[in-house]
């Protein structure tokens, strides 16, 4: 097995890293990237759907960005301890009919000891935006890295 560092027992730094590498490769939009951070065996909860393994992880991928276009994504660390990182997110999207959207949400993570992600909790609310109220244009710009995405 690969090691994916930075491992566990995370620092603030290792974990502020893991934080904007999993940025970094959702905001690529490609499920395949995405699911290399995640265990074989990882399991999710997103909203009220329970997912398993890497290809349950790129199937739900690859569906969420069909619907979620133009999807750009900002994670900023809440805590660490251990193997385990808390964050809290926003994204936004334009839905199949146009309709903009951002979406908050915390997540909860557990590593394994390769530095694989083995257990992902995400729950997110929704509200709708006008295309004028967009915040988040693409990915994290170089000099906007390490700093808090506000929340409003």
């Amino acid at each position: 097995m690969t090691d994916r560092p930075p491992l566990p027992p995370f620092t603030r730094e290792s974990a502020a890293q893991k934080v904007q590498a999993a940025e970094d490769a959702w905001n690529s939009r490609d499920p395949q990237r995405v699911a290399l951070a995640y265990s074989e065996d990882s399991v999710w909860r997103n909203r009220g759907t329970f997912v398993t393994g890497r290809a349950g992880i790129v199937e739900f991928l690859t569906a969420k960005w069909a619907r979620e276009r133009e999807y750009a994504l900002r994670k900023d660390l809440w805590a660490h301890d251990g193997n385990r990182i808390a964050v809290r997110f926003q994204y936004e999207c334009r839905d199949t009919e146009g309709r903009w959207w951002r979406s908050y949400g915390n997540e909860l993570w557990e590593f394994d000891e390769h530095g694989l992600m083995a257990r992902r909790e995400a729950s997110i609310n929704d509200i709708q935006i006008e295309e004028k109220e967009r915040r988040i244009h693409g990915p994290r710009p170089e000099a906007e890295r390490g700093l808090s995405f506000p929340l409003e």
